[in-house]
C-alpha cells in the first residue's frame, strides 16, 4: 500500500516524497490510521522500524496549517528530541507548520525565540520543559495531542513522576499516543490515567533482532580486544561504524586510541556538553567522522541513516540494550552487521542475552589476526542455525559490497 493510500494530505505527501520515503512500514501501515481517526494509541515496534513516521505524518495531516501550540511530544533525550523535531520540519517543509526542540544542556535563547515567532509543535525533555511550565513561558492549554515516545526509556531515566505532571497539565480532552520499543508492567500504570481505551498496535517480537542484521561474537582476551578492534576495521568495508562503551571514561579513551591509529572518530556521552553532541552527531551524519563511539546514552538516541557496522566494544549490561544497540545498523530495512567483543569473563552476559533474544548468536574467528592469549573455539556452521547469522554471512574486505549487491 502506498502512503497516498493512507489518506495523507497532499502537502504531507510530498514532504513524505522529498524525504525519501517510498512505501509505509509496517508499523506506519497500522498506527497511520488510527492516528488519523483521533484515537488513543499504544504503538510498540523494534528500533528502526519508523515509528516517529507513524506519529507525525498523521498529526500534521491533522493539524493543516499554522496556528497555535497544539501537539506535543516528550522525549528522553535531548539526541532523540533533536532529530524527532528534524522529522517534523522535513515531512511539513511544504506546510506553514512550525515545531521547535526544548531541551536542556543549551542555553533559553534560541528556544525563547522560536517559541514566541508561533509553534504549533513542541518536541521536548520532560525537564526543560518543565522549566518553561514553571515560569509561565510554555501553557499546555490548547494541547490536543500528546505524544509520548520512547516511554520505556523514560521510564528507565527516572522521569515517571515529572512526566505524570505534564500529562495532568494538559486538557483531559486529547488524543495520546505512546510509542515504545518495549512495553514494560511499569507503562501500564501510566497508560491507566493516560489513555482512554487505547488500541494496541504491536509490530514484531520485542526481543528478537532484525532480520536484515548479521551479529556475530569474537572471542579474545581483556589484553588484545583493542587491537582485535583495529583489526576488524582494518578488515571491514563499511560505510560507518558506532562502537559502543560501557563508560564514559571507556569511551574516551578508545576514541583517543583510535584517533592515534589514523581513523576519524566522534565521541557521544553524558560528559559531552551539547554543542559537543550536536557537533559529533551531525559529522556522523555527514560522514566526516567514519567512526562514533558512545555510551549506551546513544543506544536510542541515535538515527543516522546508513551505519552500517556496529561494534560492541563492551557487552552491555541489560540484554534488553544488547537489542537496542544492535538496533542502530539496519535500519528501515537496510542490510547492517553487529560484532561484539567477548571476552572468557563476558560469558554469564552472553547467555543472558541469547536466553533473551531466543537464539545463539555465532562465535567467530578474525581470519590473519595472531590470537595470543586467548583462541576462540571454531564454530560450524551447522551448529548455529536459527536466527542468529551464519559465519559466513558476516561481510568482510572483498565480500561486504557482493553481499550487499548495491548500496
Amino acid at each position: 500500500m502506498p502512503f497516498k493510500a493512507l489518506h495523507l494530505s497532499d502537502h504531507v505527501l510530498r514532504g513524505v516524497q522529498a524525504a525519501g520515503y517510498t512505501d509505509p512500514t509496517p508499523i506506519q501501515l497500522r498506527a497511520i490510521p488510527v492516528v488519523l481517526g483521533g484515537g488513543d494509541l499504544i504503538g510498540s515496534a523494534q528500533t528502526g522500524t519508523g515509528k516517529t513516521a507513524a506519529f507525525a505524518l498523521p498529526i500534521l495531516t491533522r493539524l493543516g496549517h499554522h496556528g497555535r501550540v497544539r501537539v506535543l511530544v516528550l522525549e528522553p533525550t535531548r539526541e532523540l528530541a533533536a532529530q524527532v523535531e528534524t522529522s517534523f520540519r522535513d515531512f511539513a517543509r511544504f506546510t506553514d507548520i512550525r515545531a521547535v526542540a526544548i531541551f536542556g544542556g543549551v542555553g533559553y535563547g534560541h528556544q525563547r525565540t522560536e517559541l514566541k515567532r508561533g509553534v504549533d509543535i513542541i518536541v521536548a525533555t520532560p525537564g526543560r520543559l518543565m522549566d518553561y511550565l514553571k515560569e509561565g513561558t510554555i501553557s499546555l492549554r490548547d494541547i490536543s495531542i500528546l505524544v509520548l515516545d520512547e516511554v520505556d526509556r523514560m521510564l528507565d531515566m527516572g522521569f515517571l513522576p515529572v512526566v505524570k505532571d505534564i500529562i495532568a497539565r494538559c486538557p483531559r480532552d486529547r488524543q495520546t499516543l505512546f510509542f515504545s520499543a518495549t512495553v514494560p508492567p511499569e507503562i501500564a500504570a501510566v497508560a491507566s490515567f493516560a489513555l482512554r481505551n487505547p488500541t494496541r498496535v504491536e509490530v514484531g517480537v520485542n526481543r528478537s533482532i532484525n532480520e536484515s542484521v548479521k551479529h556475530a561474537l569474537y572471542p579474545v582476551s581483556f589484553e588484545q580486544k583493542f587491537d582485535l578492534l583495529v583489526a576488524l576495521l582494518e578488515k571491514t568495508d563499511f560505510d560507518s561504524v558506532l562502537v559502543f562503551s560501557r563508560t564514559k571514561h571507556g569511551a574516551d579513551k578508545i576514541a583517543r586510541r583510535l584517533k592515534a591509529a589514523n581513523h576519524s572518530v566522534a565521541v557521544l556521552h553524558a560528559n559531552r556538553s551539547q554543542n559537543q553532541r550536536i557537533e559529533a552527531l551531525a559529522g556522523f551524519k555527514s560522514g566526516k567522522y567514519e567512526v562514533m563511539v558512545a555510551t549506551d546514552i546513544a543506544a536510542r538516541g541515535i538515527d543516522v541513516a546508513g551505519i552500517s557496522h556496529v561494534i560492541n566494544y563492551d557487552v552491555p549490561e541489560k540484554p534488553e540494550d544488547y537489542v537496542h544497540r544492535i538496533g542502530r545498523t539496519g535500519r528501515a530495512q537496510a542490510v547492517g552487521d553487529a560484532f561484539t567483543l567477548v571476552t572468557p569473563e563476558n560469558a554469564n552476559d552472553i547467555r543472558d542475552i541469547q536466553r533473551f533474544i531466543g537464539a545463539k548468536i555465532p562465535e567467530l574467528r578474525l581470519e590473519g589476526f595472531e590470537y595470543k592469549a586467548f583462541a576462540p573455539r571454531a564454530v560450524q556452521p551447522e551448529q548455529q542455525r536459527g536466527r542468529g547469522s551464519l559465519p559466513g554471512q558476516i561481510r568482510h574486505k572483498g565480500s561486504y559490497n557482493r553481499y550487499r549487491g548495491r548500496r
